[in-house]
């Protein structure tokens, strides 16, 4: 029986030395158009699916291979005698390797020049049908939709002379996320093409459907089962890459990605340590190690196994003050040689560098039986209004727009209490906005932190002026909040009478 084998890919990477060495095994290739004319310009004996069928190219080439005779030799059951009938009475072989991927849809659609006709003509027909037909009957063939899986079966059949079912099987599922993903991003982009709304959670989900997992040691507890995907690798946080350390975990995750994502929105570079979802400490700085070492002092206690994010490249001096305290993780944009060799000593410490974040992704939380979806929090407004009597001078400003930049990441209800360069008290998380200042002002008191003179920013508005009073009374002399509440003038009033200097934003940054 002769070994046939299908190829009809848009991505050509690697496919010629692919085909020589299918050539080579003695498969006769059947190919299409471009594909057919690469393979044969490269000294390959190929058979065009069109005289092998009988039937020519139509429709400008819309169909090449959408005929009974390739399906049929796809589809066809080797232990049904009738399948076997049916085949010869067509003149078929049986076809057990299929390699297609698909017209490069997404790259046309996001191109801002690209026309509406020729977004549709990218819209590949013959493609997915090939691909699932093969997926399908994967009991007897093998799909390749990925260049990068070509030397894993090659190396079977140089080896056994067939593909095992546990790696047909695998590829199957991949070549139906292929497809799934395919009509997915068809679905989320073509809509603005023929000036139609597209549903935002379709674009949202839409990245989702063809990822690859990472499994994780377990979620949040042991007894919950976890997994990471990628969906941009190379770009923001999840181009990560592990330098050292123990495997990552669910938590050890959210909390990066947080940290990451923070440590970034800082007015100047700096750092920002992480502990359970929300930041503990921050601050800006000339050097890494000047700014860690003002971000751990806001909450030392706290600060005992965080995420250390570092928009600074991490030296010797830094490395050498982390070093000195138990970390889950640490990352940067880059650590010198001096810096990982230290630590590396530290075994068990998980050292990661990352691209700054890329910002626009969708966020996502699971209700029981419900999905939510909400447009990223970004952005800061930074022409503060003033509402007191009292402007803030230039010093209370710069550490105005610190806590301001910070709140938006601690959990709400959150106050941020800051000196000009780093935080001093934090407290989020609270049912209650009056508590969450009490607790602000505990925590830069437990550390012994002055707090006269200080500023502070608030998530969301004072609904009463309770707050106000409370962190006027620690010493607070500024104030950012992005006002709104029905008690506006009421709260304004109370900062005049404490003489504090207050700015409102007209934004709020909860985070729940």
């Amino acid at each position: 029986m002769k070994k046939v084998c299908l190829i009809s890919v848009s991505d050509k990477t690697n496919l010629v030395p692919f085909a020589k060495r299918l050539e080579d095994l003695g498969f006769l290739i059947l190919s299409t158009g471009g594909t057919a004319a690469m393979l044969a310009e490269a000294g390959l004996q190929v058979t065009s699916v069109a005289s092998w069928t009988g039937a020519p190219e139509i429709l400008g080439g819309r169909v090449k291979t959408l005929h009974p005779k390739v399906f049929a030799s796809i589809l066809a059951r080797l232990d049904h005698p009738q399948d076997q009938e049916e085949l010869q009475s067509l003149g078929a072989e049986a076809i057990s390797l299929v390699v297609v991927n698909l017209y490069p849809f997404r790259q046309v659609a996001s191109n801002p020049q690209a026309s509406t006709a020729q977004v549709v003509e990218h819209i590949d027909i013959g493609g997915p049908c090939l691909i699932r037909a093969a997926a399908k009957n994967h009991e007897r063939v093998t799909v390749l939709v990925d260049p990068a899986d070509y030397h894993r079966v090659l190396g079977h059949l140089e080896k056994d002379g067939e593909v095992p079912l546990a790696l047909r099987r695998e590829l199957a599922v991949k070549a139906f996320r292929h497809t799934a993903s395919y009509d997915a991003a068809i679905a989320s982009q073509l809509p603005a093409f023929l000036d139609l709304p597209t549903p935002r959670v379709l674009k949202a989900l839409a990245p989702w459907l063809a990822v690859e997992e990472e499994p994780l040691r377990y979620g949040e507890n042991p007894h919950q089962w976890a997994v990471f995907a990628r969906l941009l690798p190379g770009q923001g946080f999840a181009g990560f890459r592990q330098l050292q350390g123990k495997e990552l975990s669910y938590n050890n995750l959210v909390d990066a990605d947080e940290a990451w994502n923070a440590v970034w929105d800082l007015p100047e570079p700096g750092v920002v340590i992480v502990k359970h979802a929300s930041p503990c400490g921050a601050a800006v700085g000339r050097s890494s190690e000047e700014a860690y070492r003002k971000a751990f002092a806001c909450d030392p206690v706290s600060a005992f196994g965080g995420v250390i994010a570092f928009s600074l490249p991490v030296d010797e001096p830094a490395a050498s003050a982390v070093a000195d305290q138990f970390a889950e993780v640490v990352l940067a944009p880059e650590f010198t040689p001096e810096a990982l060799a230290l630590l590396k000593k530290k075994k068990n410490l998980r050292v990661l560098t990352a691209p700054p974040p890329v910002g626009g992704s969708p966020r996502l939380r699971a209700l029981d039986g419900g999905l939510l979806v909400q447009e990223a929090d970004e952005g800061f407004p930074e022409d503060f209004r003033v509402v007191t009597r009292r402007p803030p001078e230039e010093r209370d400003l710069r550490a105005l727009r610190l806590a301001w930049r910070v709140a938006k990441h601690v959990l709400s209800n959150a106050i941020v209490i800051t000196r000009e360069e780093q935080t001093v008290g934090i407290g989020g998380g609270q049912p209650s906005r009056v508590d969450a200042c009490r607790l602000a002002v505990e925590r830069a008191r437990q550390f012994g932190h002055p707090l006269e003179g200080a500023a502070a920013a608030s998530d969301a508005f004072f609904p009463f002026p309770d707050g106000v009073r409370v962190l006027a009374e620690a010493g607070v002399r500024s104030l950012v909040q992005p006002g709104g509440s029905v008690r506006d003038e009421e709260v304004i009033a109370a900062a005049d009478e404490l003489g504090l200097a207050m700015v409102f934003t007209g934004r709020r940054h909860f985070r729940h």
